[in-house]
C-alpha cells in the first residue's frame, strides 16, 4: 500500500499550499480539519484501517479543485486524486475515493458509510462553537468573488443552506444538531426573525 504521508506531503506541496490567498475557507488549514473529523467519525463508525485509509485520502483530495476552478471543483478533484493515485491504487478503490469526493458536493448526497462520514467531516462545524469563525471565513471568500455580496445577503444564504443542511452519521445527528439549531437562531438573530 502506498504511504500516506508521503501523498499528503506531495499534495501540500503541489496544490494546497499554491492556493490563492483568497481562498479564506477553502485552503489547507480546512482541508486538515475535514482530514480531523473524518477520522474521528471514521473510528466512531468502526470502519476497516483500508476504509479508514481511503477515507483519508478522499479529504486529503476533496477540495484541490479550487486550485483549477470553484465551480465544479469535485469533479476536477476526482481528476486529481486519479492523476496522483492511479499507479498505486485499484480502480475499484479510486472510484470509492471520487464517490467520497463527490458526497461533498452541495446539496449533498451520500450513498454508502464511508461517502456519509466525510459528507458530515466537510460540514460538521456547523454543529459546532467554530460556526461563526469559520462562516466568517468563507464569507471573505465569496466577497472576493463577488464584491458587492453583503452580510444581509449572506446571512440570508446561510440561514437558507442551514435549514436545507442535514447530518448523516448518528454522531453528528445526536452531537452537532442541537447547536447547529442554536446557530440557525443566531443567523435568525441577525436577520431579526426571532
Amino acid at each position: 500500500m502506498i504511504d500516506f504521508e508521503q501523498i499528503k506531503r506531495k499534495v501540500y506541496r503541489n496544490i494546497l499550499e499554491q492556493l490563492p490567498s483568497y481562498l479564506t475557507y477553502h485552503n489547507l488549514a480546512h482541508t486538515e480539519y475535514v482530514m480531523d473529523k473524518a477520522i474521528f467519525l471514521a473510528r466512531i463508525e468502526d470502519v476497516s484501517e483500508k476504509e479508514l485509509f481511503l477515507l483519508r485520502l478522499a479529504a486529503l483530495f476533496h477540495d484541490t479543485g479550487f486550485i483549477e476552478n470553484p465551480k465544479n471543483h469535485e469533479e476536477i478533484g476526482c481528476g486529481i486524486a486519479r492523476n496522483y493515485l492511479s499507479e498505486d491504487i485499484s480502480e475499484s478503490d479510486l472510484s470509492k475515493i471520487c464517490g467520497m469526493i463527490m458526497a461533498t458536493k452541495i446539496p449533498q448526497s451520500p450513498t454508502n458509510q464511508l461517502e456519509r462520514i466525510i459528507a458530515d467531516a466537510d460540514l460538521e462545524y456547523l454543529g459546532t462553537n467554530e460556526f461563526e469563525k469559520q462562516g466568517n471565513k468563507l464569507f471573505d471568500e465569496l466577497k472576493h468573488f463577488n464584491p458587492s455580496f453583503s452580510e444581509q445577503a449572506w446571512n440570508e444564504l446561510q440561514l437558507t443552506f442551514l435549514e436545507k443542511h442535514e447530518y448523516h452519521t448518528d454522531y453528528c445527528k445526536k452531537f452537532r444538531e442541537p447547536k447547529k439549531q442554536a446557530n440557525i437562531d443566531s443567523v435568525k438573530e441577525k436577520l431579526d426573525l426571532v
